[in-house]
């Protein structure tokens, strides 16, 4: 029998050098585990919805609370962010954006789409 080739360790975490790219990637999977929360938070709404006057109070003060209205906005961001760089990755599979310069302007630019959408669509929550 042969013996066993001593094979190198493949690289891990901590050998790497963290770009924007790798922390924006890492982050797209994150936010697609959040979203099945705020799916949840959605399904209790409508549920409660369906229920009467009573539950979908019980709704409105959890989601009425600072904490809510906190939970809300993050899960707002999270979703403008899951969608924007979605999108990038939309494009990156149509064989577009992979070199270095672009890859990381268009990571700058889906954390400023995510921020920017979120802030825009509380203030017409707030005002309207």
């Amino acid at each position: 029998m042969a013996e066993p080739r001593e094979r190198p360790l493949s690289p891990h975490l901590q050998i790497y050098r963290w770009s924007l790219t790798m922390a924006l990637s890492i982050l797209h999977r994150a936010t697609g585990v959040a979203l099945v929360f705020g799916l949840l938070l959605l399904v209790w709404w409508l549920v409660a919805l369906a229920q009467g006057e009573a539950a979908f109070a019980t709704v409105r003060a959890v989601t009425g609370s600072p904490l809510g209205v906190l939970a809300l906005f993050v899960l707002t961001l999270v979703l403008f962010y899951h969608l924007a760089n979605g999108v990038r990755h939309l494009v990156w599979d149509a064989g577009f954006g992979f070199d270095k310069e672009t890859a990381r302007q268009s990571g700058v630019f889906v954390v400023v789409a995510a921020v920017g959408l979120t802030l825009l669509t509380w203030l017409a929550v707030l005002v309207i």
